[in-house]
């Protein structure tokens, strides 16, 4: 994988713009990644809920529970499904509204310096192979660009959120994922 760096994008990745982005503070780069987890109805995998949310898209008659995230304008940078397909909502140079009310490395406001990266998941189920292959060749692709993130500086949702936030979850496998990226020289 590699990023483009002009246009922020990811060669490889289907993209699928998100209106809920805007533009980094002036001079701010991505420093952190920030690792979540979704399914959309909740526990159901493979379907557009995830897509249709982050495009402002999501059809409330559809399933209950959409009745009550209708009016949410969130997105992250990157989605990984099940079967490993990697798909962007968002150029990495801009802001995607993932983090929502969060703290890391003692600033607020992650959503300024952050990549957001979404697993199709949730606390209930382990990840696939898949996934961790396309999450460990997307991260060493986002730290050959941006030399400030490191294997150090990949943060869940819940490290930034706790007590708000549990995702990526208990099944999510941080030593299999952390051994996958480049160490420090």
């Amino acid at each position: 994988m590699m990023l483009d760096r002009n246009s922020g994008l990811l060669i490889g990745a289907r993209q699928l713009p998100s209106p809920n982005v805007d533009d980094r503070p002036e001079g701010m780069n991505p420093e952190v990644l920030v690792i979540h987890a979704i399914s959309l109805p909740p526990g159901e995998f493979g379907g557009p809920g995830v897509e249709q949310l982050f495009g402002n898209r999501l059809p409330v008659e559809a399933h209950p529970f959409y009745r009550e995230i209708a009016d949410l304008r969130v997105s992250a940078h990157f989605f990984v499904r099940r079967d490993g397909e990697l798909v962007q909502f968002a150029p990495v140079y801009r802001r995607a509204w993932h983090a929502g009310h969060s703290f890391c490395e003692g600033r607020a406001r992650v959503n300024d310096f952050s990549i957001g990266i979404e697993l199709e998941g949730d606390d209930d189920h382990p990840f696939e192979n898949a996934q961790y292959d396309t999450l460990a060749a997307l991260t060493r692709a986002l730290m050959a660009a941006y030399p400030a993130i490191t294997r150090y500086r990949v943060y869940g949702h819940s490290d930034i959120a706790p007590g708000r936030k549990t995702d990526p979850g208990p099944h999510f496998d941080w030593p299999r994922y952390r051994g996958a990226l480049p160490r420090p020289d």
